[in-house]
């Protein structure tokens, strides 16, 4: 079979999968949902190793819209392994998650019955996934923004069914402002398709001013950066934890894939702006930062976590060829170690009947020691130790010092930035984690609210030895067109 149809059909599976979920025991849908998207998993591992590149041509609906196809690149395969990683390992994670979630709803007298309840949600949770994972391997701006628009959509009802608090208003304040960060994006490219009488990636000579800031604005929305992030903590604290799990480590990433891909075709705005960019980000980025610690919500924490986080990608936009590389290991890094870190947030939830206000959790470890070992790994993985985020971090520098040389006020900015995610980090495993013990019963933890967190951090620490890391970085280095020996 040939390479081009082994890719297809390796993401059509989870598709086909999502319509036949509702039709099978809650249990058995787990493993079905999450083997959907372990096969695209060691498909698109394959082909990242393999440093292909190729398109799969799918309809052409001539100008402005052009070409439908498939594009498959390094970038869009880095984005699709970790996509799928992700999703298969919180696949697993929800059925003893949501198992809870929903006998707490049924006490509640908030639903009647809970195999109804895994119908739709497992239905919804593959929607909203395998829409992320065609998204990063959409060749036409319009293929992209329908994915785009399904998972958030399917995203909404999620938290608007199954969240926490005041669901229904989280869940429209979610749907609000994401959809503000869509039509933006929309008109831009719109514009775009007038302008260069296709939306085909391929094809695309020009992006101009406008429509370049429109997208810009509205990626800035659905990133979010410092302003438009008020979305944020609420919808990432308040959705139920499966969904935390996917919306902060992926979906708002995906913000940075849009950019980097219009980046790739007309760098102009961020050229000009460059400047400019990355004070915002950097200011965004140390605000949220220093927000993290105020934080008494574990969830609300990891949100504003996100918020810095996201500086990081709009920094390395600025920042050229080895920029380009620290968005793509940036978006890796983050959602290994963010998905992480929710779930951890989430077993605690499980196991301790609802428990997240963080003054209450000291001393953790001694009741959950496999859990506290995954947080450190996930803050590992966000602070650049000894997992796939250092690599992030030294090409976000390397793209600084390439771009203004050894000017210290910028690279201590930066520097800031990175020293700041590694205080949270060791602070928030101090008060949760170590201290004092809490007095709380040592509680029996379901396997798959721990297991499936190591297998990601297996391949947070994976990814910096070879052949892994060779395959990701040789991949980028051809693509942005950089020479120079592997670190």
């Amino acid at each position: 079979m040939s390479l081009e149809n082994t890719l297809a059909i390796s993401i059509l599976i989870p598709l086909f999968v999502t319509f036949i979920l509702p039709a099978l025991k809650p249990r058995i849908a787990t493993w079905v949902s999450a083997m959907s998207f372990l096969i695209p998993m060691a498909v698109t591992l394959g082909l990242l190793i393999t440093l292909q590149e190729f398109e799969i041509p799918l309809i052409n609906l001539g100008p402005p819209i052009g070409d439908f196809y498939l594009l498959v690149d390094p970038i869009s395969n880095a984005f699709g392994f970790t996509i799928c990683l992700v999703s298969a390992m919180v696949a697993l994670y929800s059925w003893p998650y949501m198992k809870h979630r929903f006998e707490e709803m049924l006490e509640a007298g908030e639903t009647k019955d809970t195999n109804w309840e895994f119908r739709k949600y497992w239905f919804l949770y593959n929607l909203y996934a395998v829409a992320m994972l065609w998204l990063v391997y959409a060749g036409n701006l319009i293929l992209l923004y329908i994915f785009l628009e399904i998972s958030l959509l399917a995203s909404f009802l999620l938290i608007y069914m199954y969240g926490y608090g005041n669901r229904q208003w989280v869940g429209i304040l979610y749907f609000v402002w994401t959809h503000i960060a869509g039509v933006l994006a929309l008109l831009g490219f719109l514009m775009v398709g007038f302008e260069n009488q296709t939306l085909a990636l391929h094809s695309l000579k020009v992006i101009g001013f406008l429509p370049w800031l429109l997208i810009f604005l509205g990626m800035l929305v659905k990133l979010p950066g410092l302003g438009p992030h008020i979305w944020l903590p609420w919808a990432h604290a308040e959705a139920p934890t499966p969904v935390s799990a996917l919306l902060s480590p992926l979906t708002v990433g995906l913000a940075g894939y849009v950019l980097l891909r219009i980046y790739m075709v007309d760098s102009s705005f961020i050229t000009q702006y460059r400047d400019i960019i990355i004070a915002y980000a950097v200011i965004s980025s140390v605000y949220a930062g220093f927000s993290v610690f105020k934080q008494k919500d574990y969830k609300r924490l990891l949100a504003y976590s996100t918020v810095s986080q996201m500086g990081y990608v709009l920094i390395a936009l600025c920042l050229g060829s080895y920029g380009l590389v620290g968005v793509v290991i940036q978006y890796m890094s983050h959602a290994f170690g963010k998905s992480i870190l929710f779930m951890t947030a989430g077993a605690i939830i499980a196991s301790f009947h609802g428990l997240r206000d963080v003054n209450k959790m000291g001393g953790m470890h001694e009741y959950v020691p496999t859990v506290a070992n995954a947080a450190l790994l996930g803050f590992m993985t966000l602070s650049g130790i000894l997992t796939i985020g250092m690599f992030g971090e030294f090409y976000i520098l390397a793209g600084l010092t390439q771009i203004y040389g050894f000017n210290l006020s910028v690279i201590l900015a930066v520097v800031l930035v990175f020293t700041i995610s590694g205080l949270y980090s060791f602070y928030t495993m101090k008060i949760i984690y170590y201290g004092k013990p809490a007095g709380y019963e040592k509680p029996r933890i379901n396997r798959l609210l721990d297991f499936p967190l190591y297998v990601i951090a297996f391949f947070s620490i994976a990814f910096i030895f070879p052949p892994l890391s060779t395959a990701l970085l040789n991949g980028m280095k051809i693509l942005f067109g950089i020479g120079g020996v592997v670190p």
